[in-house]
C-alpha cells in the first residue's frame, strides 16, 4: 500500500477514536469502566472577623464624576448602584437604549445560579435585589428585567447615558482619567477619578493597554472560544400542556419543567441534522415570558469572533437562516410543540467568550473545583465548570462541580493601567475557570465590590494596586459590602482528593484541560486506563504546555501511533512513550523489557508512581497524571 494512503487511513482512524474519547477530554470511557469514584469535598464556614463598616464621605469636586461605569450590563448596574450607595457621583453609559445588556438585548433570561450546600444564595447584594424584583424565578420576563434594572439605577448620585458608545480611554501616562464616547453623533469626553469596565469584552481595558488573552489561548489553544448562541422566541406553546407532558405523562426523558423554566429534551434534539456543521442544536433551555411566548437557548454557532462585527453579523445570519428548519423539527418531533411558531430573535448574540484580561491574580480551574477561598474574596460561586463546545469537533465539557469557591479582588484589578477595574466575564480568569466564573450573578457580586472599592479608593486616596496588597483595606471593603447585603463568609474546604500522592499531577493535567472530571468530579485515580488515553494526555500536554517542543509530536508519531488503541496500558508501553518524547529513542531497542526501570532512572517516572505501579502491576490514571507532570518537568529544563 502506498505510504500516502496508509497515512490517510491512520488519520481517519485517529479522527474516529478521537470522537470516542470526546476529542479534547481524554477521559476515555473504557469497556471495563467502573462506577465513578467518590471524591468528596466538604466546606466549613468560618467566623468572619471584619471591622465595623465605615461611611465614605467623598469630596464634591464639581462637575467631575467620581466613578464612570462603562456598560449597563447587569454587572455594570451593580457597580454603579454600589458606588452611588457609597457617596460616589456616578455616570453609567451604554450603547443600548436602556440597561440590562445580555439579559435584555441578548434575551438571556435563564439564570445560572450559585448556591451553597445548604441552598444559601451565594451571590447576594444587588443580584439578590434583582432576583427578588423579577419574582425570584430562574427564568424571567425580559421586559420585567429591564424595568427592574432601571429601578435599581434610579437612585441619587447616578447619571445614566444611553445610546452612548465608548470610543477610547483618556489616559495620563498609565492612569485612565476618563473616556471619549460617541453621543448623538458627536464625540464627548467624560472625566472620572475611577473607571469600571463592565463591557462584555473588556473594551476599555483592552484599549487602555491592559494585557489579555483570548478564549483558550492561555492553555495553548489559539483561535478557540466557546460557541455563541442566538436566543429565539416561540409562540404557540401551551405551557400547562407542556407541564403535563413532561412532569406527569413523562413523555420526554431527562427533562425538567416548572412554572417558568424547562430544560433537557436532549434525547430528541441530538437527532437534529443541521444544514451546516457550523451550527448545532443542543438540549433546550426554555424560559416562559409573561405574554405566553417562550425563549429558547439552544442554538450553538461556531466560528464567531466576538470582537469582529462582520463575524458577529455572519453568525446572526447563519442562525436566522437555520431557525425555520429547527422550528419545523420541533413541531414534528417534540410532544407539545406541534403548534410552535417562530416569533422573533434576540437583538444580539449571546457571546460567551472573548477576552480574559490579566489581573493581579488569574482565577484557575484548580481554584474553582478544589473550592479555594482567598483573603480578598469579593464573590463566592458554585456553578459547574461548564465549557461549551469551541468547534464542531467537540461537544463541550464539564470540568468539575465545586461546592463553593471565592473570587479574589485581584481578579478585577488589571495589570499596567491604574484607576481601572474590570468586572464580568472578561475579568482575570483562565479559559477553564471562566466556565463557572463568567456567569452573571458572580459578575454582579464583582460589580458590587468594584463600586465599593472605587469609592473607598477615592476616600482613602489609594490605588487599587495598593488596596489589593493591604489586608486591612480589603477587610474594610468587605465590611462595607457585607453591611450592604453581600455574602462573603470565609470558608475552609476539605477535598478528599488532596490526600492523594498524585494530587500535584492531577492539578497539572486539570490546569491544561487534559481530563474532564464531569459533574461528579470523577478523577478515576485508581482505575486502569487505555494506552490511547495516555498517548493523548502526553501529546496534548506537549502541544499546549510546551509549544516550543511541538516538533516532538510529528517527529515521533511513527513510533507511537501503535498506542492509539483500545487496550489497557502496560508499564513498558508507558515508559516507551515517555522515553520517546524525552529523546531516548536510541536506548529503547537495547532495553526491551527494562524500559520502565530505565524511564525511572532518567527521572521520567517519580518514585511514588514507580512504586505504585510495581505494587499493583497496572498503570492507573493517578500514575498517568504524575508521569505526564514528570515528562513536562523533564522537557521544560
Amino acid at each position: 500500500m502506498p505510504k500516502k494512503y496508509f497515512i490517510i487511513i491512520i488519520l481517519l482512524f485517529i479522527v474516529s477514536v478521537s470522537i470516542i474519547t470526546a476529542v479534547g477530554g481524554y477521559f476515555y470511557v473504557e469497556k471495563y469502566k467502573k462506577a465513578p469514584q467518590k471524591t468528596t469535598s466538604k466546606v466549613i464556614e468560618e467566623k468572619q472577623n471584619l471591622p465595623k463598616p465605615i461611611k465614605l464621605n467623598l469630596p464634591d469636586d464639581g462637575n467631575q464624576y467620581d466613578v464612570i461605569v462603562v456598560g449597563a450590563e447587569p454587572e455594570g448596574v451593580a457597580a454603579a448602584r454600589s458606588a452611588a450607595k457609597n457617596d460616589a457621583k456616578v455616570l453609567i453609559i451604554d450603547k443600548h437604549d436602556g440597561p440590562g445588556g445580555l439579559m435584555t438585548y441578548g434575551m438571556l433570561n435563564t439564570i445560572d445560579m450559585s448556591k451553597g450546600p445548604d441552598g444559601t444564595l451565594l451571590t447576594q447584594g444587588t443580584f439578590k435585589e434583582f432576583f427578588k424584583g423579577i419574582g425570584s424565578k430562574n427564568s424571567f420576563d425580559v421586559k420585567k428585567a429591564k424595568e427592574v434594572f432601571s429601578k435599581l439605577l434610579n437612585i441619587p448620585n447616578i447619571t445614566q447615558s444611553y445610546n452612548t458608545v465608548f470610543e477610547k480611554p483618556i489616559m495620563d501616562g498609565n492612569k485612565i482619567i476618563g473616556i471619549t464616547a460617541l453621543k448623538d453623533g458627536k464625540e464627548v469626553n467624560y472625566y472620572g477619578k475611577r473607571i469600571i469596565d463592565a463591557t462584555q469584552d473588556a473594551l476599555v481595558a483592552a484599549s487602555a493597554g491592559v494585557p489579555y488573552t483570548i478564549g483558550a489561548e492561555d492553555m495553548g489553544v489559539k483561535g478557540k472560544v466557546q460557541a455563541s448562541t442566538l436566543i429565539f422566541r416561540l409562540k404557540g406553546l401551551d405551557w400547562d400542556n407542556l407541564i403535563k407532558i413532561i412532569k406527569y405523562e413523562k413523555k420526554i426523558p431527562a427533562t425538567y419543567i416548572n412554572d417558568t423554566s424547562a430544560s433537557g429534551f436532549l434525547s430528541i434534539t441530538k437527532k437534529y441534522k443541521p444544514s451546516t456543521p457550523m451550527i448545532r442544536l443542543r438540549g433546550l433551555n426554555l424560559g416562559r415570558q409573561d405574554d405566553g411566548t417562550v425563549l429558547v437557548n439552544a442554538l450553538l454557532i461556531y466560528g464567531v469572533d466576538g470582537l469582529n462585527q462582520s463575524s458577529i453579523e455572519k453568525g446572526m445570519e447563519l442562525a436566522k437562516k437555520e431557525l425555520p428548519r429547527i422550528v419545523q423539527f420541533f413541531r414534528e418531533n417534540i410532544p407539545g410543540f406541534e403548534k410552535a411558531q417562530l416569533d422573533g430573535t434576540a437583538d444580539e448574540l449571546y457571546i460567551r467568550e472573548t477576552r480574559h484580561i490579566k489581573g493581579y491574580y488569574t482565577l484557575d480551574i484548580n481554584d474553582v473545583v478544589f473550592n479555594r477561598d482567598f483573603y480578598d474574596r469579593i464573590a463566592i460561586g458554585s456553578y459547574p465548570v461548564d465549557v461549551q463546545a469551541t468547534s464542531p469537533e467537540d461537544v463541550g465539557f464539564v470540568y468539575g462541580k465545586p461546592v463553593e469557591y471565592a473570587v479574589p479582588f485581584r481578579c478585577i484589578v488589571p495589570e499596567k493601567v491604574e484607576n481601572l477595574l474590570v468586572v464580568g466575564r472578561s475579568a482575570s480568569y483562565s479559559h477553564l475557570a471562566a466556565g463557572s466564573a463568567r456567569t452573571i450573578p458572580i459578575g454582579m457580586a464583582e460589580g458590587d465590590a468594584a463600586g465599593v472599592a472605587s469609592a473607598y479608593s477615592i476616600a482613602k486616596d489609594k490605588s487599587f494596586e495598593d488596596i489589593a496588597k493591604s489586608e486591612e483595606d480589603i477587610k474594610s471593603i468587605q465590611s462595607i459590602l457585607v453591611s450592604q447585603g453581600a455574602y462573603l463568609t470565609p470558608f475552609k474546604a476539605e477535598n478528599s482528593v488532596e490526600k492523594s500522592w498524585a494530587f500535584d499531577g492531577l492539578k497539572f493535567v486539570l490546569h491544561w484541560g487534559l481530563i474532564v472530571p464531569g459533574y461528579n468530579n470523577d478523577y478515576k485515580l485508581n482505575e486502569k486506563l487505555a494506552s490511547m488515553s495516555f498517548y493523548y494526555m502526553t501529546s496534548k500536554m506537549i502541544e499546549r504546555a510546551i509549544p516550543n517542543k511541538v516538533q516532538l509530536l510529528s517527529g515521533n508519531y511513527q513510533y507511537l501511533q501503535k498506542y492509539i488503541i483500545d487496550k489497557p496500558l502496560t508499564k513498558e508501553e508507558a515508559a516507551d512513550i515517555l522515553l520517546t518524547y524525552a529523546g531516548f529513542r536510541d536506548e529503547i531497542s537495547g532495553n526491551s523489557g527494562k524500559l520502565f526501570k530505565l524511564a525511572h532512572e532518567k527521572g521520567l517516572i517519580s518514585d511514588e508512581s514507580y512504586n505504585d505501579i510495581e505494587k499493583s502491576g497496572t498503570v492507573k490514571w493517578q500514575d498517568a497524571y504524575d508521569m505526564t507532570f514528570s515528562l513536562y518537568k523533564f522537557l521544560s529544563k
